[in-house]
């Protein structure tokens, strides 16, 4: 193991290693069991002491202790992050002001290759939340691709929400499964293949013949426009079913849709079928959290669109 990602360099970790083995030993006596001259290990010593992996006693002769090995790599992993937080901070003032300085900061992809790697990085870089609109077929990000994206990001407690055009598989194997944790709909043309992440940055993809493949926007205004476009679509869209989209359909809710999709009451509803009202209620929402739809007369025609009121 090395402690290089740490900001630790070779030479002071095989000192700090001596240390571990022998404890307690005098300036002279490390020197001897390193090798090292004075002059070489003595701007070493003083860096491990900085980063706390080492102490020097007030006695004299005084000694050098290594610090805990987990103490030590624990306050270089917390001093790591520290850094890496700053680094995020100065990276976002920077971009504020070359918004401030140049306006909305836009990028125009040309390259199909570069395309598909911005998509990924939105993927890796989202902390928080995905947007992704799809469309068939998809010659810059294959549908394999784009799931393992999403695992990925899931993985890492990111919500991610896809709108899948009607028609593309969303597995090989049951064209329309969401995967665990997904949460995915079907769309019947959306008008705009893109991605966004965490609110802060969208990447959308061009028509084959603008010319170039996709542009990538930071700027505030587009992506909530942007956003605002996704939360309509998903609004019209239809969620999927499990099980290759009909399972939970069988006759008997058939007919309880299609008299959702007529418009009739709960209680006209347990009259036809045959059942008390207190059933309906219960088959009826259990059926709109199904379809996610937020009115019964919206189940209906959402289970319509997806032909679930087909015997």
């Amino acid at each position: 193991m090395t402690l290089e990602s740490l900001g630790v360099s070779g030479a002071e970790q095989r000192v700090y290693e001596v240390l571990l083995r022998h404890p307690e030993v005098t300036f002279t006596r490390l020197a001897e069991l390193t090798g090292m001259t004075a002059g070489r290990l003595r701007p070493l010593v003083a860096s491990l002491a900085g980063k706390g992996m080492l102490t020097r006693t007030t006695g004299r002769p005084a000694l050098i202790v290594a610090s805990p090995p987990d103490i030590a790599v624990e306050i270089l992993a917390q001093r790591r992050r520290a850094e890496i937080e700053q680094a995020r901070l100065s990276g976002a003032s920077f971009g504020a002001r070359l918004r401030l300085e140049q306006g909305p900061v836009r990028q125009v992809i040309r390259d199909r290759g570069a395309a598909a790697q911005r998509y990924r990085q939105l993927h890796q870089v989202a902390r928080t939340d995905l947007l992704v609109v799809r469309r068939s077929p998809d010659a810059v990000v294959p549908l394999e691709t784009h799931r393992q994206l999403q695992r990925e990001a899931r993985a890492r407690g990111v919500r991610t929400r896809t709108l899948y055009e009607e028609g593309e598989p969303t597995r090989p194997s049951a064209p329309h499964e969401p995967e665990a944790g997904e949460q995915a709909r079907m769309l019947p043309a959306p008008p705009v293949r893109m991605v966004i992440a965490d609110g802060r940055i969208g990447l959308v993809f061009a028509e084959p013949a603008s010319g170039h493949q996709a542009v990538v926007v930071s700027s505030a205004t587009v992506v909530s426009g942007l956003v605002a476009l996704f939360d309509l679509l998903w609004e019209r869209a239809s969620p999927l079913w499990p099980e290759n989209g009909r399972a939970g359909t069988g006759e008997e809710d058939q007919r309880l849709l299609v008299l959702l999709a007529a418009g009739l009451t709960d209680q006209a509803i347990g009259r036809k079928l045959g059942v008390a009202q207190r059933t309906v209620e219960r088959r009826v929402r259990r059926l709109m959290d199904a379809l996610g739809a937020r009115t019964r007369f919206q189940a209906g025609l959402q289970a319509a669109r997806r032909g679930l009121l087909e015997p």
